[in-house]
């Protein structure tokens, strides 16, 4: 059966409205996303739509390097209101996005189209309450969740027994895993025992994992101030350090990173599933490779933030909605979803797509793929900073917290350091 007929099955079973094949008339859409990687899925996904709606161009603008400079790209292009009709807007930045151009009226509020769908029904038909909030700001549907994933491990399993650790049993909280890392790192200096490249990371994602994963919160809403200033954010730089010292957790960039994974001379990797491939390919058969969940220290409160994004919809054209609306529920589809995470190894967006037809199947033959899902309750919204400045924000708190993982700084000095500057960039 092909994409288009199982696509249009699919949606005529869940009462909704089949893919509308043609428009009225020709409509060029400018889509812009980011990261070039993920070329790898847009174009085919684009090319199939093209074929359902002959009406309809999907024409990409040159993808960001990354969710930062794409933001910054938007927010560029509303100045001379040249922005693109459909952007994939990063979960942490999209607050921003909308309080910028919600008052210019530079972006669309989805929930009149969802309305014509078939409002909430629409909604909990493709999407739990968790994924479906990622695209929610001051109450308001903006965008429609494409991308999702929750930082996993990626375990080297000889080094983990050698280590007397059990790789199918890997330990549930930081300190734990610390203290097995450590073991690993001592049976071999040119070992790490573990990489959690923080420091060259190219957003806050993986700092947010260490505050959310104990419970905290990225702002305190009482006070519009930092919400880590306390034991949380202490814990999480002084853990930091402990990688780095005790564990010889490297400083590399997430490239480096995986090289060395894949070398073998790594025990634990913590990444996105979206490198489950490319880290698959890196081992090859040097080492069982095994993937597991994040830890938690607070195993009532914690979860990790979920990275990825949404689509938005920038254009007023009123012709270029409708077309822009079919692309988003193209995208967010269980169709599409189906070959998004089979490419990239993301969580589905759509709870359709972890059924028998679509990825039920993948997950039993690829389990390091099947562990992203597994934490899929435990995933929380990626947090973004209020006052616009979150870009900035993350790139000042990476070089402190680069300098406490190198021992440049202590934990205790660089928190004050990053509390102080974050309360002034809020401002």
């Amino acid at each position: 059966m092909t994409i288009t007929r199982r696509l249009a099955l699919s949606a005529l079973a869940l009462g909704l409205a089949a893919p509308s094949f043609a428009l009225a008339e020709d409509v060029t859409l400018n889509v812009l996303y980011n990261l070039p990687g993920f070329t790898k899925f847009h174009q085919p996904l684009a090319d199939e739509f093209m074929k359902q709606n002959p009406g309809v161009k999907i024409n990409f603008l040159a993808p960001a390097a990354g969710y930062n400079d794409g933001q910054q790209q938007v927010l560029r292009a509303a100045v001379t209101n040249e922005l693109p009709d459909v952007y994939f807007s990063g979960y942490n930045l999209t607050a921003e996005l909308v309080h910028t151009l919600a008052p210019r009226g530079q972006i669309q509020d989805l929930g009149p189209f969802i309305e014509a769908e078939g409002g909430a029904a629409f909604l909990s038909a493709n999407f739990t309450p968790n994924m479906s909030a990622l695209g929610v700001i001051d109450g308001k549907q903006y965008g429609l969740p494409v991308n999702a994933s929750s930082p996993i491990m990626y375990v080297n399993a000889d080094l983990v027994t050698k280590a007397g650790g059990d790789p199918a049993d890997m330990p549930t909280t930081f300190p734990e895993l610390i203290a097995l890392a450590k073991r690993i790192h001592e049976m071999d200096p040119k070992v790490a025992g573990m990489s959690y490249d923080i420091a060259g990371w190219p957003d806050d994602w993986l700092w947010q994992a260490m505050i959310t994963q104990q419970g905290g919160t990225l702002v305190d809403t009482a006070t519009g101030k930092v919400g880590f200033d306390n034991e949380i954010g202490l814990n999480a730089l002084t853990m930091i350090r402990q990688m780095a010292a005790e564990a010889g957790a490297p400083t590399f960039d997430w490239d480096q990173a995986r090289q060395q994974f894949g070398a073998g001379l790594t025990g634990v990797l913590f990444s996105t599933p979206a490198h489950v491939q490319t880290i698959e390919g890196l081992v090859g058969d040097r080492f069982p490779l095994v993937t597991t969940t994040f830890p938690l220290d607070n195993k009532e409160r914690g979860g990790v933030p979920t990275g990825g994004n949404s689509a938005v919809m920038l254009t007023s054209d009123a012709a270029k909605q409708k077309a822009a609306w079919n692309y988003i529920k193209f995208v967010t589809g269980p169709e599409a979803q189906n070959v998004i995470v089979r490419i990239t190894g993301y969580l589905p967006t759509n709870k359709l797509a972890t059924g028998e037809a679509y990825l039920a199947p993948y997950y039993h033959d690829h389990p390091n793929v099947a562990t992203a899902a597994r934490q899929a309750e435990r995933s929380l919204p990626w947090a973004g900073y209020p006052g616009g400045d979150s870009v900035r924000i993350w790139r000042t708190q990476r070089d402190i917290i680069g300098t406490v993982m190198r021992g440049e700084v202590t934990p205790e000095a660089g928190l004050a350091q990053i509390v102080e500057q974050t309360n002034a960039l809020m401002k």
